[in-house]
């Protein structure tokens, strides 16, 4: 697997826009570029569930430091022409977290509607690493056979689950848990809890 450098962030209008933020946050220190797409209910819900420091919210009015934009750049949803549009700027990585049922849909069918579904296209194409974070419960046979189609694909899902043998003791701790996992899949260290039965290694 080649080293993550370049990361692509989707993000939807499913609940869960803390993952997104948490995912966000520990990128900033350990990639060279986060581009960042948001779809239009994905805003709406971020606006209702995050307060107005987070990352992504500052984006969205354009509040982001100097520092942050050494690394995240901000795209339209409905920007095709923005280089993650194109295999040949495919990003090493995607994660799409929350990802709606809509978006998870339209993925696995290859409708590219917009600039999220699109790039996802493009990782997929390009043999990069697609991790779509479905958040959304009960699973209906339509969610699932959509899953495992685009398992097929080559994507890894991750249903934003969270354990409890790490015995949280906050909702930081239930977060962190499921960005670990994300992290874990694009092999970037973290020390966000320890491993299952460490005292065993």
């Amino acid at each position: 697997m080649r080293p993550v450098q370049k990361i692509m962030i989707g993000v939807t209008g499913a609940s869960g826009s803390i993952y997104a933020e948490r995912l966000i946050q520990l990128l900033l220190g350990s990639v060279d570029r986060i581009y960042l797409v948001v779809t239009e209910t994905g805003e709406k819900v971020a606006a209702h569930e995050l307060s107005s420091d987070s990352i992504l919210r500052r984006s969205f009015s354009g509040a982001l430091s100097k520092k942050e934009l050494t690394i995240i750049r901000i795209f339209k949803i409905n920007d095709l022409f923005a280089p993650c549009a194109s295999g040949t700027a495919a990003p090493d990585a995607m994660v799409v977290t929350p990802c709606s049922m809509g978006t998870l849909a339209r993925i696995s069918t290859g409708v590219s509607s917009n600039l999220l579904e699109r790039s996802a296209d493009v990782v997929l194409k390009q043999k990069r690493r697609l991790i779509v974070c479905p958040r959304e419960m009960p699973f209906n046979l339509i969610h699932l056979r959509n899953m495992t189609a685009l398992a097929e694909a080559g994507a890894e899902i991750l249903p934003l689950m969270p354990g409890f043998y790490q015995k949280p003791k906050s909702l930081e701790d239930l977060v962190n848990f499921c960005v670990g996992k994300i992290l874990e899949q694009l092999d970037i260290p973290h020390d966000l809890y320890k491993p299952w039965n460490s005292r065993m290694m």
